[in-house]
């Protein structure tokens, strides 16, 4: 999992933001590295954000808007009445099998992003009150979107990790590669 990209190996702009995106799910994968559903399920602050939660909601995040992109529904509908359950286990689901959908969703946007014909193609935005109605965005905004929610979670994640039981980003890296940190 990416933890530096550096710019001289990506040779264009699709590699580099797609790298960006990798780095930053990386940054999520290792903070329920080692982790149980439970302790993955634990929410220790006063926010409703687990670990587990953030994996769900990423990864359903990131299929809903390329499946948007593509002209196709979200494979995963919410409304208001059932929002939270992106960001918990529901049913049979695991950290294992939330984490497999993720992987796969992932190589779906690579996928996605090294096959239309231009970053500059667009699609319309989503008909909701938040966006500006009869918005169109382009492939770029999308892969920066994905760059920037992917991103703020991985900062939650570190947070969250942490309270649960002190390892931080720096253990984490260390630990995924085989060594320790300090």
């Amino acid at each position: 999992m990416v933890t530096h990209v550096p710019a001289e190996e990506h040779g264009d702009g699709r590699g580099a933001l797609l790298s960006f995106l990798a780095e930053q799910r990386g940054g999520i994968r290792r903070a329920v590295l080692g982790l149980t559903d439970e302790q993955a399920s634990a929410r220790p602050s006063a926010s409703e954000l687990s670990l587990v939660g953030l994996v769900k909601h990423v990864a359903e995040v990131e299929q809903g808007w390329v499946a948007r992109a593509k002209g196709e529904e979200p494979a995963v509908q919410r409304d208001a009445s059932t929002w939270d359950e992106t960001f918990r286990l529901t049913g049979g689901e695991t950290l294992e099998s939330q984490l497999a959908y993720w992987e796969k969703v992932a190589a779906g946007t690579e996928a996605f992003i090294r096959s239309v014909p231009s970053l500059d193609d667009t699609f319309a935005l989503p008909d909701q009150p938040w966006f500006p109605p009869e918005g169109r965005v382009s492939m770029r905004w999308l892969c920066l979107h994905l760059i920037r929610e992917t991103a703020r979670h991985a900062g939650h994640a570190d947070i969250i990790r942490e309270s649960l039981d002190g390892a931080t980003a720096f253990e984490l890296v260390a630990k995924e590669q085989g060594g320790s940190w300090g």
